[in-house]
């Protein structure tokens, strides 16, 4: 079956966080494919503790970073993947078939939204580790 540059980009954007886009390049034999459940699952938990009892919860913010560092992981493969050349996509995914067509503009979307997204992610998770840090600081020296 051809893989496609294209949809594993979108796919690494909307379901990176689950691994979809290893899933779909490699199988369900992949373990790095089951590292992204593995992170992104606690780091759920972690959302829904925190909404249930609040930012004091020491166990949330533990788990929350996981969730961005999955994020992040996937959306940056995602760009790996759009920005790879037709040729080395074919050569390294498709061996042997016939030349693709070019992959287009939809891959370069994909990898313009998985740069925002995936930045965005990779803030976000590097602030809220650096804000609960500086709280347990200050907490600590009073």
């Amino acid at each position: 079956m051809r893989k496609s540059k294209t949809l594993t980009t979108w796919l690494a954007l909307v379901g990176g966080a689950i691994g979809a886009h290893r899933f779909y390049l490699r199988g369900l034999r992949d373990p790095l494919a089951w590292l992204h459940p593995l992170l992104a699952l606690p780091g759920y938990v972690g959302v829904l503790r925190m909404q249930q009892l609040g930012q004091d919860d020491r166990l949330a913010w533990a788990l929350i970073p996981l969730l961005g560092l999955s994020l992040s992981i996937a959306l940056l493969s995602g760009i790996v993947y759009g920005l790879t050349p037709d040729e080395r996509w074919d050569a390294r995914h498709n061996p042997g078939a016939a030349p693709s067509k070019p992959s287009g503009w939809a891959a370069v979307i994909g990898v313009v939204v998985c740069l925002l997204v995936g930045g965005t992610a990779l803030m976000a998770t590097i602030a809220f580790s650096a804000q609960r840090y500086f709280e347990s600081q200050a907490s600590s020296a009073e």
